[in-house]
């Protein structure tokens, strides 16, 4: 009996050793200040703004263009083939230009200005344009028409045929249109009174010429 007591005695001993030296450990460890890897210094861990060796920096997801808010998914292919063949290729400046060339060739056409047509269209459109120009003078018929606004221009398609750029745009527009007669007197139409129009212009360019401007290919009733 005597010898059962101390050898319990002597694992109680045991016992109590080793929980004392795994608590107090424990605790030595839980007054250390535990660092974390926000804590650590330039050398452990990139600081703001930088990229740890071998990682892929997240890049902020580009915001879609304006002028391809609310286009078919083809139009959108279109476009994004164009500017992948021409690194030239800017969408914002292009708009920009067609709304500028679409008041041109109309004020051209009035005026019956064949040599700035000839700059700003192709073979076919300019000879429709030159038809029409020779047909009025023969009837003695005078243009005095005005753009009020363009209302709205969008992109109505796009594509990439090997190196031709092709690019149709609607406009819809607000213009006063008026014919006089030879002696000035207005036949039709009203300066009072704008009429909507609404065309596709498609506009084409060889994406490999040095020569930058987009020419009038084809024009169509919107």
């Amino acid at each position: 009996m005597i010898l059962e007591i101390v050898i319990l005695a002597m694992i109680a001993a045991f016992l109590g050793l080793r929980l004392y030296s795994v608590l107090g450990r424990r605790a030595e460890h839980e007054e250390e200040s535990i660092p974390q890897r926000f804590d650590a210094g330039d050398d452990a861990v990139p600081g703001k703004g930088q990229v740890a060796p071998g990682v892929q920096a997240a890049q902020p997801a580009a915001a879609p263009a304006p002028e391809l808010e609310g286009v078919m998914p083809a139009v959108e292919r279109g476009i994004r083939d164009i500017a992948a063949a021409d690194r030239s290729f800017d969408l914002a400046g292009f708009m920009n230009g067609a709304k500028g060339a679409y008041e041109m060739v109309l004020e051209a056409f009035w005026e019956g200005d064949k040599d700035a047509l000839r700059d700003l269209c192709d073979d076919d459109v300019y000879e429709g344009f030159s038809a029409a120009i020779d047909a009025r003078n023969e009837a003695g018929h005078v243009l005095d028409n005005k753009l009020i606004r363009i209302e709205e221009a969008r992109i109505h398609s796009a594509s990439l045929d090997r190196r031709t750029a092709r690019i149709a745009v609607l406009f819809v527009a607000d213009i006063a249109a008026v014919t006089r007669d030879k002696d000035g007197n207005v036949i039709a139409g009203s300066l009072d009174d704008a009429v909507e129009s609404r065309d596709i212009w498609t506009f084409t360019r060889n994406i490999s010429s040095s020569d930058p401007n987009w020419v009038l290919d084809e024009t169509d009733e919107g």
